[in-house]
């Protein structure tokens, strides 16, 4: 390895070391439904999800109604990631007029994204829309990892409630890591990248010029279409 990748890595503990005491305090209050400094600007937001959504917050389940909340609500991901890429050649914000993605693809994204592994096999603006990666991948970037939060939070409660029978309300504990967690955290991170000029646009991919030209040799080929060493 480089000095400049252990470098990161040593940066990288570095960060954990310092955040784990803040951020760790902060989720538990998220995660308790205790006031954390949000609650102000993201409460009527929250309380406007849960009326549209149907969900009663103060509401606990047990085990088997949590994990069947969670699983019913990856799936709904999990197909409507799978329904995007397969229709995207007829929906809007896709310049370039990219076709449906391949069912294999289409499903081992779907699935990739809905387990929080976002696993890649295709070749990102060359496959696949912005309403794609944006309704599809993004959301689920947040939604699959929320969900994740949700159930470690509830494997937490079930070992600390030794003599209940609930562990909490999976919807409410997605809403509020969604919004006083990962939106807080991604702002932050997206104020970062555009302050280092990361390009953000609808429109279709752009030719530029380099301010340092580059030599690429083609490989030969055989017959075959193999490269030849």
């Amino acid at each position: 390895m480089t000095g400049n990748a252990w470098l990161q890595i040593g940066l990288f503990f570095t960060l954990l070391l310092v955040l784990v005491k803040p951020l760790g305090w902060y989720m538990a209050r998220v995660y308790e439904g205790k006031p954390c400094g949000l609650d102000r600007a993201l409460g009527p937001l929250e309380r406007l999800i849960y009326r549209a959504c149907g969900v009663k917050p103060e509401e606990e389940m047990d085990w088997k109604t949590y994990a069947k909340a969670m699983i019913l609500f990856n799936l709904f991901g999990l197909l409507a990631v799978y329904a995007l890429q397969r229709l995207q050649g007829f929906l809007p914000l896709n310049p370039i007029h990219l076709g449906a993605v391949s069912p294999e693809s289409a499903f081992n994204t779907a699935v990739s994204f809905a387990t929080n592994t976002n696993w890649q096999s295709y070749g990102g603006e060359a496959t696949m829309s912005y309403l794609t990666q944006m309704a599809g991948l993004t959301v689920q970037n947040f939604l699959s990892a929320a969900s994740g939060l949700a159930v470690l939070v509830a494997l937490i409660r079930g070992i600390v409630r030794r003599e209940q029978k609930t562990i909490g309300n999976f919807w409410t504990d997605t809403v509020r890591g969604v919004l006083y967690i990962l939106l807080p955290l991604s702002l932050v991170l997206a104020l970062a990248l555009v302050s280092q000029g990361v390009v953000q646009t609808f429109s279709g991919p752009k030719t530029v010029p380099l301010l340092q030209s580059v030599t690429y040799q083609s490989p030969v080929i055989d017959a075959a279409g193999k490269p030849v060493l």
